[in-house]
């Protein structure tokens, strides 16, 4: 059974996700082929399967015609399912939600789909992220909606020994735009760095084709003013299969994950560094709550609150044996509750419901 996932771009959790997903659902004879409409980046992160990059109507027309695919599961954009209707494409479609970022932004966009997925869609998936159920539930309420954990593999993405140069590492992975609140993040980083430790450095993680100019203009002038520069590296399209290393040293130098976002759907960065023994801070985003339990997990730190963050961060830093806890208890914690075998499980339940057999 073939099965297309479509999304944008090739970048970020989405991207994380089907690579994931294809290994989960290999294992069943399910056969993941993967769109997206344009890449902006140098390179493609191998997803070992069939991955078409491209927005032209004959051309997808064609894809959709080869597959031959039991389903297609497109992630966030609506107009596509008329617009495979019309290809002649008459499987079942289901719309994934990963997340839209600002909950004003996602009740916007479900509310605008009401009619158009009434009238082409079979059903709705999202990784339990909490304003995202309460939506659907309210916008969609006799709709076939399915909540599940997204899958991470923790044998493929893993701790690993690596050599220290004696400075704490604190990092950020997002795009320099609003709702990732990389303003929190630089100004947690200048309160440690000036009032507790003067050896902690700065790693920040984005994807600058993704990244808003305006809110460009203003993360160079607050490094500036906070005088960072010195601190702080700018890490841009690191390739996936670089970042375990990453997490690794920063888990081992004593630092730390730190996801200052305004809302979240189900981020995996937090689920690669959990599996490769670095501690999360985060703020309680919403879609976090399915990885991070506070003081057993990782850390909540409340948003908006910079000394909220740095007594937080102190204490993960400071206290050994929390700090270790947590290492162990998050790891153990993904690998139970977001493996490819139970997300594969949820997967064909949800396509057996919709009426397709994965015999």
């Amino acid at each position: 059974m073939n099965i297309l996932f479509v999304f944008y771009v090739p970048s970020g959790g989405v991207e994380t996700l089907n690579r994931q997903r294809f290994i989960a659902l290999k294992e069943h004879d399910i056969h993941a082929h993967f769109l997206y409409y344009e890449n902006r980046r140098d390179f493609l992160n191998d997803h070992s399967a069939p991955t078409f990059v491209t927005n032209d109507n004959d051309e997808i027309k064609g894809i959709l015609e080869d597959g031959e695919y039991a389903a297609i599961v497109i992630v966030s954009d609506f107009n596509t399912l008329p617009r495979f209707r019309s290809m002649g494409y008459k499987g079942k479609m289901i719309i994934e939600i990963q997340g839209y970022g600002p909950k004003n932004v996602a009740k916007n966009a479900l509310t605008n789909a009401v009619e158009v997925v009434n009238d082409h869609a079979d059903g709705f998936l999202n990784p339990k992220t909490p304003h995202i159920m309460q939506l659907l539930e309210e916008l969609y309420p006799s709709f076939p909606t399915f909540s599940f954990n997204n899958c991470f593999d923790t044998s493929q993405f893993s701790y690993k020994e690596m050599s220290l140069d004696g400075f704490k590492k604190i990092a950020w992975i997002g795009r320099i735009e609003d709702n990732k609140n990389w303003r929190e993040f630089l100004k947690i980083g200048y309160q440690l760095i000036n009032n507790y430790n003067p050896n902690i450095r700065l790693l920040m993680f984005e994807d600058p084709t993704l990244s808003d100019p305006v809110e460009r203009m203003k993360f160079n002038k607050l490094v500036r003013r906070l005088n960072l520069n010195s601190k702080l590296t700018l890490h841009s399209n690191v390739p996936n299969s670089q970042m375990a290393d990453f997490f690794s040293v920063i888990g081992d130098s004593g630092g730390f994950l730190c996801s200052t976002s305004k809302v979240e759907g189900a981020p995996y960065a937090l689920l690669e560094a959990m599996s490769c023994r670095c501690p999360v801070l985060t703020t309680d985003s919403d879609g976090v709550r399915s990885s991070v339990i506070h003081d057993q997990t990782g850390k909540f730190y409340s948003l908006g609150n910079i000394d909220s963050a740095v007594k937080e961060a102190k204490e993960l830093m400071n206290n050994e044996s929390l700090r270790e806890s947590i290492r162990e208890n998050a790891l153990e914690h993904v690998r139970e509750n977001f493996s490819p075998e139970l997300y594969a499980r949820n997967f064909i339940q949800m396509l057996e419901s919709l009426g397709i057999s994965s015999e």
